[in-house]
């Protein structure tokens, strides 16, 4: 490995709790951040199907403000809003998200959208028709924010968003590092509450950007071990998901997405990604949002292998890690060595490979391949706009 030694590494606080009974320990966060009117953001399943939110709300006892419980899939916009609505009504001094990746990211732009003044279109991402994406600063002081997980995911620590509008052709991206949590929530109860199926899609997009992860030819010094350890535990977990009763693979699977966030942190997020990362995605992102049934899990195990087939020639030395890390080293070029043996890992955790697998039109692929092209994670630089034409025959070929 040859070590990128020139990297900043930020670290931000956090109180991370982990295990059997840790809500137990809200209570002394609450006392700790002076906080007397908790508000809960949740989803209709974990508030109507479980205990799991009236079990936070006795530990919350007098300092329970309410919740929000219609957060929707892929977090769209009119239920971030109503929440933001009654979170304002109750005069919650804190916000409690409870769920996944949708929850989670929606708690932070409820936060937001209580704290600015200006208009929403003005808080997003913007994206000139010519020139690189421009993310606004957003400067008032924030609402802080507490994650319990129901199933992995990276979005548990960050500090972007995403939500969805039916009537944009493309999601409506936040970003501010005052959103990040102040604590965090492993509970096993909480996690066992999540669907095979939840935890098996939200693990599947953990093992995958493990994956992608590796294939980084320049780790810094710090992220290189964030990045192993986090391929090593999705790895072990992934196969572990389909067992509703086995709370280890789920809390391993947090450590996973947590090791893939400490990661960014740690100076991999200047490494510069290779593109089969950055198309599949773009392309996934673009895939779930238009079709609602379709989980980011299998978005990405759809589509990854064939994109490696069809970009991973750009990234040889990427490639080559990445096989690599399935101990796969013979004469065949690397990148067919690196998607035969993906799509192998998702064969094996039951995991679809092609997009007709996913119950969608084949016709509505051009709409994905356009959605995909306003994307500022992947594409910050706007490149894909000139290679319409290879990310179709990708989508052609995923197929």
């Amino acid at each position: 490995m040859a070590y990128q030694h020139q990297f900043r590494a930020i670290a931000y606080p956090l109180r991370l709790y982990s295990g059997k009974d840790a809500l137990k320990n809200l209570q002394a966060e609450l006392k700790r951040l002076k906080s007397q009117k908790a508000f809960i953001v949740c989803g209709r399943s974990v508030s109507r199907k479980t205990n799991l939110i009236d079990r936070i709300a006795k530990i919350l006892g007098p300092a329970y403000a309410g919740r929000y419980d219609e957060i929707e899939k892929d977090t769209t916009v009119a239920s971030v809003q109503a929440a933001a609505t009654a979170a304002r009504a109750a005069q919650a001094d804190l916000l409690i998200g409870v769920g996944a990746g949708s929850v989670i990211q929606g708690t932070r732009v409820v936060a937001v959208l209580l704290a600015e003044k200006a208009p929403v279109d003005q808080l997003i991402t913007q994206y000139p028709e010519h020139g690189a994406a421009i993310s606004p600063r957003l400067l008032a002081p924030k609402l802080p924010i507490i994650n319990v997980l129901t199933a992995a995911t990276t979005a548990q620590n960050r500090a972007g968003s995403a939500v969805k509008d039916p009537a944009r052709p493309h999601r409506m991206e936040f970003f501010d590092p005052k959103t990040r949590p102040v604590a965090l929530f492993w509970d096993e109860e909480a996690l066992l509450t999540a669907p095979v199926s939840l935890a098996r899609t939200t693990g599947t997009s953990v093992f995958w950007r493990s994956l992608m992860n590796l294939g980084a030819p320049n780790m810094t010094p710090l992220s290189e071990g964030d990045r192993l350890q986090a391929f090593r535990l999705a790895r072990g977990a992934l196969t572990r998901m389909s067992d509703p009763l086995d709370a280890g693979a789920r809390v391993e699977m947090c450590a996973a997405a947590f090791l893939q966030n400490r990661d960014a942190d740690d100076g991999g997020a200047l490494t510069e990604k290779h593109w089969p990362a950055r198309v599949t995605y773009a392309l996934a992102t673009a895939l779930f949002n238009l079709h609602g049934h379709v989980g980011q899990g299998e978005a990405n195990s759809a589509l990854t292998a064939t994109v490696i087939r069809h970009f991973g020639a750009r990234d040889p030395e990427a490639m080559a890690l990445i096989a690599q890390a399935f101990d796969i080293t013979d004469s065949r070029p690397a990148y067919i060595r690196a998607a035969d043996a993906v799509e192998r890992a998702f064969l094996q955790a039951g995991m679809p490979v092609k997009l007709r697998e996913l119950n969608i039109p084949r016709d509505s692929l051009a709409t994905v391949l356009e959605n995909s092209l306003k994307n500022f994670n992947a594409d910050p630089s706007r490149e894909f706009l000139h290679e319409r034409d290879a990310l179709m025959a990708a989508l052609d070929a995923a197929w």
